[in-house]
């Protein structure tokens, strides 16, 4: 198995969201974790995404992981911001 953390920085390797950048916000299982960007997948609507479709990066944004482990939540505003300053870099 990966090493798969809440609030990992995931790209899409493949599907029609090819490219694009997410976070994971909750791990299903082994194989499932629900991945949000705050803008077109939001929080309370999560993609369900199959490991073997996401390029896993090292970079894991302790905001999103410590509001989540906190409260259970995480803004879609925060999503976002995580997203352009990765994107940034």
């Amino acid at each position: 198995m990966n090493n798969v953390s809440i609030g990992q920085i995931v790209t899409y390797k493949s599907g029609k969201d090819k490219g694009l950048h997410g976070v994971i916000i909750s791990i299903i299982d082994q194989r499932f974790v629900l991945v949000a960007d705050g803008s077109i997948r939001t929080m309370k609507h999560p993609k369900k995404k199959n490991l073997s479709h996401l390029i896993l990066s090292d970079i894991i944004s302790p905001e999103v992981e410590t509001s989540i482990f906190e409260t259970g939540f995480v803004t879609n505003a925060k999503l976002r911001y995580v997203l352009q300053k990765y994107t940034a870099l």
